[in-house]
């Protein structure tokens, strides 16, 4: 795991609701992918264009 010495209860409260949320949020994408995988597919396409297109 992380070190999370030094951290107030507060910020180790709000790391494990973004965790939770995040975990939450990667099964979702996982569902819809499984449930309509021809919009996943053009999702990533779309996404791999985005990233071919646009350089920071």
């Amino acid at each position: 795991m992380t070190d999370n010495a030094g951290k107030s209860p507060e910020q180790l409260d709000r790391l494990r609701r973004r965790a939770a949320f995040l975990r939450e949020l990667e099964e979702a994408k996982a569902l819809r992918d499984r449930i309509a995988p021809r919009r996943a597919k053009v999702r990533q396409i779309r996404a791999a264009m985005r990233r071919a297109t646009y350089h920071h």
